[in-house]
């Protein structure tokens, strides 16, 4: 009989479960009002997910996060292309990029609230900032590994520099910037959360804490199973995309999330 944990899709399946279970035990052995069980948790969710209002928020947050993501990477790839391939561009960016890297994101809301104001370009920004730099970085590693006898042949064929750097360093380089929008991904689900708890309009973030406010304990708790379920699935779609673009390259820097 085969192992159940070798069938893919089952030990993620197993771990939630797991998980279910000790929150349900541990809810009810604390007895707390602002801890409430499992069951009672999911139980809100048929009621959330049907909501108008709540739908809103949610593909509100989603849309914010897919147009961060989506400028984080037209601006990012680029970047760390030429970054990997000039040490002219490095030297230039790398000072910027080490002073901003460890700030936390959500530490700059107020100032980009200052320039931008409370809308949606504010939130947008967040995001942007939050996955620019990651992707960045790992675009940088891809082109710095690219060989340079493929760059020489490229220029023996005639190619320009910007043509050597599209055609050939980008198709190299794209199993390591994969890693990076993954990791971007991650970082994209949660600066849009962090983001949308500092400025309380439209999303998650907004949802989450005017259920805090109303002490809706179970809204709360399956506001964050949302979150999860959110990360999770798009963690798994982008795996099932990133096995389609560069299946043929060797699995470096992952995180087996939402595969077995």
């Amino acid at each position: 009989m085969k192992n159940l944990t070798a069938i893919p899709g089952v030990p993620p399946l197993i771990a939630c479960f797991a998980l279910l279970v000790a929150w349900e035990i541990g809810a009810r052995l604390i007895a707390l009002e602002s801890l409430p069980t499992a069951w009672e948790t999911l139980r809100d969710l048929p009621a959330i997910l049907t909501d108008p209002r709540s739908l809103y928020d949610i593909l509100s947050s989603v849309r914010r996060m897919v147009i961060g993501f989506a400028l984080a990477f037209v601006f990012a790839v680029p970047i760390g292309l030429m970054m990997g391939r000039s040490k002219k561009v490095a030297a230039f960016f790398n000072p910027l990029f080490m002073m901003i890297y460890p700030v936390p994101k959500a530490a700059l809301m107020p100032i980009i609230m200052l320039w931008l104001g409370i809308g949606e370009a504010s939130k947008t920004l967040v995001i942007f900032l939050g996955v620019s730099l990651p992707l960045i970085y790992h675009t940088y590693q891809g082109a710095r590994a690219v060989g340079e006898k493929l760059l020489w042949s490229g220029a023996a064929m005639g190619m320009s520099a910007r043509e050597r750097l599209f055609r050939i360093v980008l198709p190299a380089a794209l199993p390591e910037i994969m890693v990076g929008c993954r990791t971007g991904l991650v970082l994209a689900l949660i600066t849009m959360v962090t983001s949308e708890m500092i400025v309380r309009q439209a999303g998650i973030g907004n949802l989450l804490f005017n259920s805090l406010d109303l002490a809706q304990y179970h809204t709360v708790y399956a506001t964050i199973v949302i979150v999860g379920v959110l990360g999770f699935v798009l963690d798994l779609l982008f795996e099932r995309f990133r096995n389609v673009m560069v299946g043929w390259a060797d699995p470096v820097h992952q995180i087996a999330v939402g595969s077995a």
